[in-house]
């Protein structure tokens, strides 16, 4: 087995009918490959039994996630160099089920030369049988999607892993989406001062004024709601359905003397029924809604605002499908980070609002800003790594590190993209309050 890379390498290379296009370095230390190409590393035998019993996407994550599988080299290039082997590939429109996968097996194994590499896969894999999933992913779930019950679940799953690891990821803000930087992809300025702009930036365009009434729909940590009592002086109530969020969202409330002024709520978007609100803001929340509920959302939110009220909905989204694509579900991001998180394009979210009676009145692109963002939040875990690990786990610092590296890549790739929806509940008289130009939010 001293050429254990060398086999790892062929296979790959069958399978995916492609060159590999990084090196690659087994638990026997080695080594083949393309020189100067990172490495993806095996550490043990384990990660080709995760891939054998589930070839593709889960099963590189779950080797991932267990430490099977690591890189050494600069991440973010290998992940862009393997996204058009795995995660740009056309997957099958239904889970293979057990028959078919023997079935595809048993065709692909008349071919003598996968036949051979196949059995030598099973030699270099060793005996056992298919390795337990790690702790940190979550089955795949029954019944219908996005109930209250089930939506506060999935979210507990992503946002319940301890106020001191994301504190460690996002810094002093706490801030849990796009920032908005003065200089891309390089430059000036720091992630907290991007974050101030960001959070100001939406105050702008909700046109926030003293006295008025904000709902933060998804106010993670309080930071949205804090900003715009302490900057424009509204009163500001914000829900969430985690608990950790709500707890530590109250603290930095009492801390800041605002308790008077801010509410904070664990609390389904779909229970609030105190409006009329004078703005909504919704940041980063609606990835979680769902398209089936996505009018609902919309219509839940259009009854919130007073008559004039606006909505601020900022949201990553999708590249559309072409006519004979099938949206399909993120295997990794559905079981270890987002479940049941669905991403819908731009002109679909700006339909359904419409559809609820808004008036869209301005969108922003912010692709590139979520990049850097996102980049600058890996760079925290990396430099706090031990930490993040004592925080959480071992697996859930995997999961984050490689979820976050390789969403930096799909933005700057243009696979997906995010977007801040201006809507306006018009009056009936026409008249929308909103300044004729874009100038009053942009200075």
């Amino acid at each position: 087995m001293a050429d254990s890379a060398s086999r790892i390498l062929a296979f790959a290379e069958h399978a995916l009918s492609s060159p590999f296009p990084l090196r690659v370095r087994a638990w026997d230390g080695s080594e083949a490959g393309p020189s100067g190409a990172p490495a993806l590393v095996v550490r043990r035998r384990r990660a080709l039994r995760r891939l054998l019993y589930r070839p593709g996407e889960l099963g590189l994550a779950r080797a991932w996630v267990a430490g099977d599988l690591d890189v050494d080299g600069d991440l973010y290039t290998a992940l862009d160099l393997l996204s058009g082997l795995f995660w740009d590939r056309d997957e099958p429109e239904t889970p293979p089920t057990a028959l078919r996968s023997l079935r595809r097996t048993a065709s692909a194994l008349r071919d003598p030369a996968t036949y051979r590499l196949a059995r030598e896969a099973l030699a270099l894999a060793g005996p056992g049988l298919p390795p337990v999933a790690p702790q940190e992913e979550v089955r795949r779930r029954a019944g219908i999607a996005h109930t209250k019950r089930r939506d506060k679940e999935a979210i507990a799953h992503h946002y319940d892993v301890g106020n001191d690891f994301y504190g460690l990821v996002l810094g002093p803000s706490l801030v849990y989406s796009c920032a908005v930087w003065p200089e891309l992809p390089q430059g000036a300025g720091t992630l907290e001062e991007a974050q101030r702009a960001k959070l100001d930036l939406v105050c702008r365009k909700l046109g926030l004024r003293e006295g008025q009434r904000l709902l933060d729909v998804g106010c993670g940590w309080g930071s949205m709601v804090l900003h715009a009592v302490e900057h424009y002086g509204v009163r500001a109530t914000g829900v969430t359905l985690s608990v950790e969020q709500a707890a530590l969202a109250r603290k930095r409330v009492a801390d800041a003397g605002l308790t008077d002024r801010i509410e904070i709520r664990v609390q389904d978007y779909r229970d609030v029924r105190d409006g009329p609100y004078d703005a909504i803001s919704s940041i980063g929340m609606a990835e979680h809604v769902g398209s089936e509920r996505y009018l609902e959302y919309a219509q839940d939110l259009y009854a919130l605002l007073a008559p004039g009220g606006r909505l601020l909905n900022h949201q990553i989204g999708r590249r559309p499908l072409r006519a004979e694509e099938e949206y399909r579900i993120d295997e990794f991001i559905d079981r270890y980070v987002f479940p049941d998180g669905e991403l819908a394009p731009i002109g679909v979210t700006v339909s359904r609002l419409e559809e609820a009676g808004f008036e869209v009145r301005d969108v922003e692109a912010l692709r590139e800003h979520y990049a850097r963002t996102l980049r600058a939040w890996v760079a925290n875990l990396e430099a706090n790594w031990k930490q993040a690990v004592a925080a959480t786990s071992p697996g859930r610092a995997r999961v984050w590190r490689l979820y976050m590296a390789a969403s930096a890549v799909s933005f700057e790739r243009n696979r997906i993209g995010v977007n801040q929806v201006l809507a306006v509940r018009t009056p009936a008289d026409g008249r929308s309050g909103l300044p004729p130009t874009r100038r009053s939010w942009l200075s």
